[in-house]
């Protein structure tokens, strides 16, 4: 039966899917609940929807039920420029090329399994961050079960593998199966406008798409990185963007941040108060297409209610242009709220 999805709910899927902050996601998510349409076609998406609402709820709740004895934290909040989480089968390098480009005191050690809880740590790039969160090893002998629920506030994800195993292929297409179960399908889109829309015949309509990105790591035991890269592209039919590295010789790692910024079409801005320079130590993040008041809302809520105008200084326009909050600022934009 179709399931007949109302625009109030595809409006509210498409918050939850550019919602990063787990407690607007879990808010989302009850606002999906609240103006789905209840009849026979939607009964599975409703269960859905609900045992999301629990987790995502369970999750925000430990810490508070369990202080210090409540474990790590599975649902990580997203800090940076962007959120990507490492993903990969056992002795893939994950943890290695982890703590390799955030300096993190994650553990590391030559056997499977190091990992057991999500690990964060900043990657920078330039002036801003990329986080970058550690998971523990997918495979069918070592079940995740909480991993869907900290992949819900990904923005993409990297996908770690060791290309001169002999069962790469199929560790891969295994890592793969277990997450289709999860209800996570990774993608090779990066276009931010192309996993938002909800398909009407899709019974799991809150299938979780992530772009996804092939790190093949240990390229320095490969003879040929690239051609092992178009071997597995042949052999898997996949065709995520990838890239050789290694992190124990540093190849092919400073290529990562430059790839996602372009890829995740970041755009940074710095403003400024009258009569006084940029700071541009630290700009805000947004992504091409946003606005002032995209800018506004993330220096302070209130602001984005009562902004008048900006003056702006950068390629978006010409030098102490006054603009409306509804202009589209560009890399390196400086801008004056009012």
């Amino acid at each position: 039966m179709p399931a007949n999805l109302t625009p109030e709910y595809k409006a509210a899927d498409a918050a939850f899917r550019k919602a990063r902050d787990p407690q607007e996601r879990l808010e989302c998510l009850r606002e999906m609940l609240r103006v789905i349409p209840k009849h026979k076609g939607t009964d599975h998406l409703q269960g859905d929807i609900k045992r999301r609402i629990k987790e995502l709820a369970d999750e925000l709740d430990r810490p508070k039920k369990g202080g210090a004895r409540g474990g790590p934290a599975l649902v990580i909040r997203p800090e940076g420029a962007a959120q990507l989480m490492l993903v990969g089968p056992p002795n893939s390098g994950k943890s290695s090329l982890h703590a390799r480009l955030t300096s993190s005191a994650a553990r590391v050690a030559p056997y499977p399994f190091t990992t057991q809880h999500p690990e964060p740590g900043m990657m920078p790039f330039e002036d801003i961050h990329f986080q970058l969160v550690d998971l523990p090893p997918i495979a069918p002998e070592h079940a995740v079960p909480w991993i869907a629920s900290t992949l819900q506030t990904a923005d993409g994800v990297l996908l770690v593998d060791d290309l001169a195993e002999a069962d790469c292929v199929d560790r891969v297409e295994s890592l793969q199966t277990i997450l289709r179960e999860r209800h996570v399908t990774l993608t090779e889109s990066w276009d931010a406008d192309a996993s938002g829309a909800v398909d009407e015949e899709e019974t799991e309509a809150l299938m979780l798409r992530l772009p996804t990105m092939l790190i093949a790591n240990k390229s320095d035991r490969l003879d040929d990185p690239e051609a092992e890269l178009r071997a597995f592209g042949e052999l898997t039919g996949l065709r995520w963007p990838a890239l050789a590295v290694s992190a124990t010789s540093g190849h092919g790692l400073g290529d990562i941040g430059a790839w996602l910024f372009e890829h995740l079409r970041i755009v940074r801005v710095y403003t400024k108060v009258p009569g006084k320079p940029a700071d541009r130590s630290r700009p805000f993040t947004i992504r091409r297409g946003q606005t002032v008041a995209d800018v506004a809302r993330l220096v302070h809520g209130d602001l984005a209610r009562s902004l008048k105008h900006a003056r702006l200084w950068g390629t978006s326009g010409y030098d102490g242009q006054h603009v409306g909050p509804e202009h589209v600022l560009a890399d390196g934009d400086v801008i004056e709220l009012h």
